[in-house]
C-alpha cells in the first residue's frame, strides 16, 4: 500500500502544481486549506482530478476527517486498491 500512497502523493502533487498553480512543494503533512490554500473550488479540482486518474469515487462522507495531503493520500490508495476488481468485472 505504500508504493500506493506515493502514487497517489505524485499525482497530488501534479494537479497541485499544474490545475491549481501552487509555486512550492507538496508534502504529506501539509494541511489541504490552511497551507496550500485551497478553497472549495481548489478541493472539488483536486478530488475531480484524482477520481478521473484513479477511475475511484469519492463522496462527502469519504471526506469526513480527510485534512491533510497525508489523510489524502491514504484515502484514494484505499478506494484504488478496492476499485479494480469493480472496474475489472463492468470492463468487458
Amino acid at each position: 500500500m505504500v508504493e500506493n500512497e506515493l502514487a497517489v502523493l505524485v499525482e497530488i502533487r501534479r494537479i497541485v502544481s499544474q490545475e491549481l498553480d501552487w509555486p512550492a512543494e507538496v508534502e504529506p503533512s501539509h494541511h489541504l486549506m490552511k497551507d496550500l490554500q485551497l478553497d472549495s473550488m481548489g478541493l472539488t479540482v483536486l478530488a475531480v482530478e484524482l477520481e478521473n486518474h484513479f477511475r475511484i469515487r469519492l463522496s462527502m462522507e469519504d471526506s469526513v476527517g480527510v485534512n491533510t495531503v497525508g489523510d489524502l493520500m491514504r484515502l484514494v490508495a484505499a478506494k484504488a486498491a478496492e476499485e479494480p476488481r469493480a472496474a475489472a468485472g463492468g470492463a468487458s
